[in-house]
Parts: structure tokens; sequence; C-alpha cells
């Protein structure tokens, strides 16, 4: 693996530092998880697009600049290193959007692309059921053909930022009679829709950060399925494998986090060295995030040389979310009863340790991953 930078990628670096240097907010945007937040940070979007820094290895002409994967990952660093926003339109840009790039048809793609990059479409997805939250082959929504369109009835949940979005993305049933991972197709249904109801979900800090969604005789036209029908389990376990993979938590996330964590370590020292073991979490979620980095360029490097990463997204997905987890627990011990409080400095180490308890569930249950790793990697046998 060659860990040295060519000049066209050291150039695209410092222009990518030089551009959030001079264009980052001069306040930090509300949280996206607030009607007010979200459209600032969609506006905060559609500004990077302005730049060709939305999604910077997309296609040029659909809305990216054509970076390949070694280019994400410093446009990544700087992004997260200067203290940039967080992305809000990630579920249609680093999940939806490469789905469409494998198996969209090109009129797909030139329709939803360039105003998903733009963050004219904001994006939910539409996987979990009441009654099929990690097996997501129990999903039992239903869009029925009728003529040329899909008539959609049902229920999707913890559906992420749905009450701003424009747009969601999910399985439906679209054999009747089918069973599991069977006779499922994958649609992009427009939020706005005559039929579709939509409730928030609170989140643990309060913020409406999930939804519910319910669809009573929904019509969609045909051509916003991706994919053959009946094929849609083949589509989403891409999506999945873009999901627990490196797009949608890339591994400088992590690092900001751990220099934050040194940085907080650094500033409560003689409180935090009262228990001697901090000292060495503390190095150890430091050693951790950089070594997630460095599997991150290796895996580049596979991916660039036409490999494909198939289960092993599982392991990159329990590393990353455990490491998170841990990360954030350690912040609370070294802060204590402060930690708890919300409003003071310790504010964000609060939301961030509040999120990182869902990071084992969402984008599939670890226990589930563990299952497909021990399965499909290792070879063991079903329990």
């Amino acid at each position: 693996m060659e860990l040295t930078y060519t000049e066209k990628q050291q150039a695209f670096r410092a222009e990518v530092r030089q551009w959030l240097k001079e264009n980052l907010p001069a306040e930090p945007l509300a949280s996206y998880d607030t009607k007010a937040g979200f459209e600032q940070h969609r506006e905060w979007e559609r500004k990077l697009f302005d730049a060709r820094l939305s999604m910077v290895m997309w296609p040029t002409e659909l809305g990216g600049r054509g970076c390949d994967l070694i280019e994400w990952l410093i446009f990544e660093e700087e992004y997260y290193g200067a203290g940039a926003p967080m992305r809000v339109n990630q579920n249609g840009q680093l999940l939806l959007g490469p789905t469409l790039m494998e198996f969209g048809t090109q009129a797909q793609k030139e329709k939803f692309l360039p105003r998903m990059a733009a963050s004219d479409d904001m994006w939910a997805q539409a996987w979990s059921e009441p009654n099929a939250g990690s097996d997501m082959a129990a999903i039992s929504s239903k869009a029925i053909r009728d003529g040329d369109e899909y008539v959609i009835n049902g229920q999707k949940t913890w559906s992420t930022r749905a009450i701003f979005a424009d747009w969601c993305f999910g399985l439906f049933r679209t054999d009747a009679e089918s069973s599991r991972h069977h006779g499922l197709s994958y649609l992009m249904v427009p939020l706005d829709a005559p039929g579709v109801t939509i409730r928030p979900i609170k989140a643990l800090n309060g913020k409406q950060a999930f939804a519910e969604i319910f669809f009573d005789n929904v019509r969609v036209p045909v051509e916003n399925r991706i994919g053959d029908e009946g094929q849609g389990w083949k589509v989403a376990m891409a999506t999945a494998g873009f999901e627990r993979g490196l797009l949608l938590r890339s591994p400088a996330r992590f690092q900001q986090t751990a220099r934050k964590l040194v940085q907080l370590y650094l500033a409560n020292r003689r409180a935090a060295d009262a228990d001697p073991a901090i000292a060495t979490k503390v190095a150890q979620a430091w050693s951790d995030a950089q070594a997630y980095a460095l599997s991150a360029y290796y895996t580049v490097g596979r991916l660039s040389r036409g490999e494909k990463i198939g289960a092993e997204s599982s392991i990159n997905k329990i590393f990353w979310s455990e490491l998170d987890l841990n990360m954030h627990q350690i912040a609370m011990d070294i802060l204590g009863a402060q930690g708890e409080l919300t409003d003071c400095a310790s504010t964000n180490w609060l939301e961030g340790f509040l999120f990182a308890q869902a990071g084992p569930i969402y984008a599939g249950a670890n226990e589930i991953q563990r299952n497909i790793v021990a399965e499909r990697m290792l070879g063991l046998p079903k329990g």
C-alpha cells in the first residue's frame, strides 16, 4: 500500500483546506434534527455543490467532481479536521447515490443524482418496519403493480429525518405470495405523494431525528423502481454494503473525535488521572481511530484494483460503531457528573454520547453483523 500522496492529491488537499477556511459558517449551524437546522444544513450543502465539493467522487456530469476514492478520503480528512457541519443528506448522497450508480438506469441517474448532489432533493431511508428491524427479509409492506404504477400499503419506522425529507427509498413486497428475501422490489417514493402520512419519533435528545411513514394506497410509477422487479434484495444488500462500509462513516469522522478526546483528557488531566486506566483508554482509542483510517486506505487500494468488498463490510460496521461508543464513554468518564449538564462546554460530548448508543443498532444490529461474519467469512455453521 502506497502511503505517499501525488502532487495532484496534495494540490486537491490544499484547495479543499483553503476553501473551508474561507467558507465555514461563522457560527455553528442548528441541529439538523430541527426544521430550522435542517434548512441551514441544506443551504450549506448547496454551497458545497456550487464549489464542486458536495460529492467529489461522483462523475462531473452527475453533479460531482470526478475524484477517486483516495481524494474522497483526503476531502473527508480536511472536512472533519476543519470542524465543518455534519452532512445532512447522507442517506441520499452516500447510500442511495452509489446504489443508483450501480443499478439505476441512465434516466434515473440523470433525473435524481444532480439534484441529490445539490440537496435540492433530501432523502430518507424506508427500511425498518415494526416487525422487521434488523431482519429486513421480514418486510411486509406491499407494492402491488397496477399497470404502470405500484400501489403501496404498509408502514415503515425509524426513518431517519423523514419528517423533513422530500423522498424516501426502501424495500416493498411486490409479490404478495412471496416470503423472506424473495419478491421484494426497491422503490423511490416522494413523501408528498397522496396517501403518505409521516409521524415524528423523538430521539433520546428530544429532537425529531426519526419518523414513522404510513402508506395508504400510495401510487408511484414503475420507473421509480431500481433494478428488476422482485430483485430488490440484491440491490438493498449493495446499499447496506455502502452503509456498513466506508461511505456512511468515513475514518476522518472518528479521527476527529479521537483528537478531541485527547484534548479533553489533557484539559482535565488532574481529575482524569485519578483513574489510572483513563490515560491508557484514551491512547488506545486514538490508536484505534488511526488503525481504522489505515484500514480504509487499504480497502480503497483493493477497490481500485477491481476487488469487491462483501461481508467484510460487517466487520467495518462493528468496528466503527463500537469505537464511537467507546470514545464517547471515555469522554463521559473524564467529565464525570459535569458531562450530564446540557448548558456547558460538555454538551457536545453528551449529544455525541447519546447518539453513539444507536451505533451498534443502525446500519444493521451488531449482533446480526457478527452472525454474517461468522457464517459468510469464517464458514461457521448456523446456531
